[in-house]
């Protein structure tokens, strides 16, 4: 800190060392742990051998799993509430798709069941996720 007797002005400097050693920490933190925070619900996807569906739009997953338990992204529903929220959530845009994860231990007749729940909630576009089979060398 100086002071300058002639006009009786005080300057000041801010260290921002510190500031800065903080922000570096944290930056670090946060890129270590944001893998760890992936959140979802694991399913053990049937393996086929299919192009990839492109989408330029926000993804929603309905994901059924090994206990038959529905998941619209990591939220749990129920089968009958879930044409009620798809209606709402789609609403304004029929034209968007819902991709459908399904554990391979399901049986298919409740597969069948969610796609047709999806159907009847208006949406069209029922894309299903797997994965892709393992290559034997």
């Amino acid at each position: 800190m100086q002071v300058n007797n002639g006009n009786r002005r005080l300057l000041s400097e801010i260290n921002v060392t510190p500031f800065v050693d903080v922000m570096l920490v944290l930056l670090i933190i946060f890129m270590v742990t944001a893998p760890m925070m992936m959140q979802g619900v694991d399913v053990n996807l049937p393996k086929t051998t299919t192009q990839p569906i492109r989408t330029e739009e926000e993804r929603l997953v309905v994901t059924i799993t090994a206990k038959q338990q529905i998941y619209m992204n990591e939220y749990q529903i129920t089968l009958d509430s879930l044409v009620k929220k798809l209606e709402a959530i789609y609403r304004n845009q029929p034209d968007r798709a819902v991709f459908l994860r399904a554990d391979r231990s399901v049986p298919y007749g409740f597969v069948v069941e969610v796609m047709a729940a999806v159907r009847r909630s208006g949406i069209v576009r029922i894309g299903m996720v797997t994965e892709p089979p393992q290559e034997v060398p």
